[in-house]
């Protein structure tokens, strides 16, 4: 192959991996690029004509049409590269055309026969047999939709992409949007559903503790739950109510490098409960904010824990479902007595049977056994959130208390949650055997 032609499915792997690296959008390191497409290009070494229609996809940017794209379809449907698992169209749709796809804003095209989607014993990967779609995170409420320039899609969250031009309120050079098919009843979401727990809602639904590198500065704001809407901004008002001010607050710790960052807080992020519990956050800052949610990792097809997310100005989005924390919480708790309970068992060389362990288990520490502790239950119950910078795998900073400014969100409604759950099934914290 000549260094300026395009590969075929004929050429060595490593050449067609080199050729397909240089089309990838950059939102995911080069070492886990290279894994993902080299594990693809292995797949479908016996696959010729698939792998001749990859390469045609991917080096046109999908300017000829091309064939389905698949690999098998594991277990439970996600794939996994470098040790992190994820929905595979989502994975290759991630790398070659939109760097902050989420994965429900994906919709595979009529002519794709092994969507996703469609439960096949195969998956189709190619990039360019799905389109981005309006996603559920968007408040319908914010959208243009004055004629026929208005979007078909765009980065999760915003009212306009930050990188396209608006006049008048009409995004430029993009296709009509349907007025039906693409939109997400979230509106309506929450108007059916029963509460959790008939316990009154907690006075304040939520407390914001707010942080420079690993030193809290300021006392924790609560925000009343009849302010179900509360700003973070980087101004100096005074705090109180539904709006937590950062920039009145003194550090004597404080460095240059984090008052810079401090400047550039601005209008900061809004933080909104809705139904029950769920919270939406809407980034007001010119800045991207970074977060740290289980539900968008669920949401995005990673362990739990496993990312960081960005949140870029303009977008709003859910970062937090109460339902799906309380499930979890109950599973953790659960898993925890279970694991409790048979260890104890063991120890005095007994069959664990029904009632064999009651309410916390006797010289045996439920959460040492199962590894799940209070504090790990607690985790589901909180959100953490930076300013300007971002933290993680993709980042210099590998923890958000590396970051210059960042806030800690307490969600009470969870807490107190997780309180009737360890009331049902108590665990202990792990304690120092004898």
């Amino acid at each position: 192959m000549s260094v300026s032609s395009t590969p075929t499915s004929n050429d060595a792997c490593l050449s067609i991996v080199h050729s397909l690296m240089c089309h990838r959008q950059g939102g995911e390191s080069e070492s886990f690029s290279k894994r993902a497409i080299e594990s693809l290009v292995k797949k479908l070494k016996e696959k010729k004509d698939e792998l001749d229609s990859l390469i045609t996809a991917i080096t046109t940017n999908g300017a000829h049409p091309s064939k389905c794209v698949t690999i098998q379809r594991t277990l439970d449907g996600r794939l996994q590269v470098a040790g992190r698992k994820g929905f595979p169209h989502v994975i290759y749709a991630r790398l070659w055309r939109w760097p902050d796809l989420h994965k429900n804003e994906l919709k595979h095209v009529k002519y794709c026969q092994f969507a996703f989607d469609l439960k096949c014993d195969s998956v189709c990967v190619n990039p360019y047999h799905y389109e981005r779609v309006v996603s559920p995170s968007i408040d319908l409420s914010v959208l243009t939709l004055g004629g026929p320039d208005a979007p078909s899609s765009w980065p999760r969250g915003s009212s306009f992409p930050p990188s396209i031009p608006h006049q008048n309120g009409h995004l430029q050079h993009h296709p009509p949007l349907p007025h039906t098919g693409q939109y997400w009843s979230v509106h309506n979401e929450l108007a059916f559903q029963p509460p959790i727990s008939t316990h009154p809602a907690p006075d304040y639904w939520c407390s914001i503790a707010y942080f420079e590198m690993d030193i809290q500065v300021g006392e924790t704001f609560k925000v009343p739950s009849n302010c179900p809407i509360v700003t973070v901004d980087g101004y100096v008002d005074p705090s109180g109510g539904d709006r937590f001010c950062l920039g009145q607050l003194s550090n004597v710790h404080r460095t240059e490098a984090i008052e810079r960052a401090r400047l550039h807080i601005g209008k900061g992020v809004q933080l909104e409960c809705k139904g029950e519990g769920d919270v939406w956050v809407r980034c007001l800052s010119d800045h991207a904010v970074f977060v740290q949610s289980y539900y968008l990792d669920r949401e995005a097809g990673r362990a739990p824990g496993d990312a960081v997310h960005k949140i870029y100005p303009s977008a709003y989005i859910k970062v937090f479902d109460l339902r799906q924390c309380h499930r979890q919480m109950q599973q953790q708790a659960a898993t925890a007595q279970a694991a409790a309970a048979a260890q104890a068992a063991a120890v005095a060389g007994n069959i664990p049977g029904p009632g064999s362990v009651g309410g916390i288990a006797p010289a045996i520490s439920l959460s040492a056994a199962a590894g799940i502790g209070v504090d790990d239950l607690r985790r589901l119950c909180i959100l953490r959130m930076s300013f300007v910078k971002g933290w993680g795998p993709d980042y210099p900073r590998q923890s958000i208390k590396e970051t210059p400014c960042w806030i800690e969100i307490h969600l009470h409604r969870a807490l107190q949650l997780l309180d009737e759950v360890l009331h049902t099934m108590p665990i202990a914290d792990p304690q120092p055997l004898d």
